[in-house]
């Protein structure tokens, strides 16, 4: 899955797309929501690579035959970690865009 190829995405695409995955209320759309929202979902991302850790000891500890539930941890946290980044990077640019706007 590449995301890097992120463009043209809006604050009101977001706003829907948080609203359609339940990660903003319905009625709340105010900044402090969207904060707490991105805030859950770098735990979230965080979360996965410890479960990624957790499996490559176990697997290497030898606790568990199946190098498969390992490989399938390691890529869900590479891809929420690269989804995190292409979000960072895309609030980044944002930031700078609006310090060069002129009042």
């Amino acid at each position: 899955m590449d995301i890097t190829q992120l463009s043209n995405v809006s604050s009101e695409y977001l706003n829907t797309f948080a609203q359609k995955q339940s990660l903003l209320p319905v009625e709340d759309d105010s900044f402090s929501a969207m904060l707490s929202a991105a805030i859950k979902s770098v735990d979230e991302t965080n979360q996965m690579q410890n479960d990624a850790e957790a499996e490559e000891i176990r697997f290497l500890v030898g606790e568990t035959d199946n190098p498969h539930d390992m490989q399938v941890a390691a890529k869900k946290a590479l891809t929420a970690i690269q989804y995190t980044v292409a979000v960072r990077d895309k609030l980044i640019d944002g930031y700078k865009e609006i310090m060069q706007m002129s009042i």
